[in-house]
């Protein structure tokens, strides 16, 4: 009879790194994809105030911010509450061109969608805030959102 002589075992087969390159390109498109750029920084402080009735919004993509809160950089735009309209300090006879080019931005259909959502710092005073509405109503944005935080129970 013959004798099976055992093969010595010559360790565990490397792993085909063949395949590695397609994984990390997968995940690298994955997550451009999936990625929102923000579409503006903030110039002005904002602490939202807080609310007991909130709704979450549906469409993000038709609502446009105004942020209306002191200047991060006092010594650029000074102390007092301004107005912040995309990337740039604005006042309120801006809001009309504000408005229209929102509404230039978007197609046809969505045009009766569109909102515009006031984010206000607790601090700033009523006054401003209702030149600002009177601004949008002027221009006839009429649908209003006040951007809060959730009340803690």
């Amino acid at each position: 009879m013959a004798r099976f002589k055992k093969k010595n075992d010559k360790g565990t087969p490397g792993l085909n790194m063949g395949s590695m390159s397609d994984i990390i390109f997968m995940l690298l498109f994955f997550f451009m994809v999936i990625t929102t750029m923000r579409e503006s920084s903030l110039i002005v402080k904002i602490q939202v105030p807080q609310a007991t009735e909130v709704q979450k919004l549906e469409k993000k993509s038709l609502v446009s911010y105004i942020n209306v809160g002191v200047p991060l950089e006092p010594e650029k735009y000074g102390t007092e509450p301004r107005i912040q309209l995309n990337d740039a300090i604005a006042e309120v006879s801006d809001i009309a061109n504000f408005v229209e080019s929102e509404r230039a931005a978007h197609v046809e259909a969505d045009r009766p969608f569109l909102s515009t959502a006031i984010k206000a710092d607790k601090n700033v005073k009523m006054g401003t805030v209702s030149d600002i509405k009177q601004e949008l109503r002027k221009n006839g944005a009429f649908k209003l959102i006040y951007t809060t935080s959730r009340r803690a129970k």
